[in-house]
């Protein structure tokens, strides 16, 4: 029995030092670009929301610094006007507080995850 299929090409082992930089060229790309992207995707959307928060916590205590100072006669003027800023100090540490004890730092590192 004869075989008459065509053998097939010899295949090439080594590769030309262009391809070799070609292909480390695609793996950095792949390796680095890819992950990059996306973490600047999510820094971006964490900084707005960071931004907008901030706005919006410090209007919310100036107003109630503008509350205590409007409704209480007494914190308005004299001896007693920096209750109303101690007030609105602790109430700005309250929820500092309550904010930092909500990060889930199980998404911060990936060793955790």
């Amino acid at each position: 029995m004869a075989d008459d299929s065509p053998t097939p090409p010899a295949r090439r082992d080594d590769a030309s030092i262009g391809d070799v930089i070609e292909y480390v060229k695609t793996y950095a790309r792949q390796e680095t670009v890819g992950p990059l992207k996306g973490a600047g995707r999510w820094i971006g959307v964490g900084a707005a929301a960071a931004i907008c928060l901030g706005i919006g916590l410090s209007l919310l205590l100036l107003g109630l610094l503008r509350l205590l100072q409007s409704e209480w006669d007494w914190s308005a003027s004299g001896r007693w006007s920096w209750i109303s800023y101690l007030i609105v100090l602790v109430t700005c540490v309250i929820l500092l507080g309550i904010t930092m004890s909500r990060i889930n730092k199980k998404y911060l590192s990936k060793d955790n995850a």
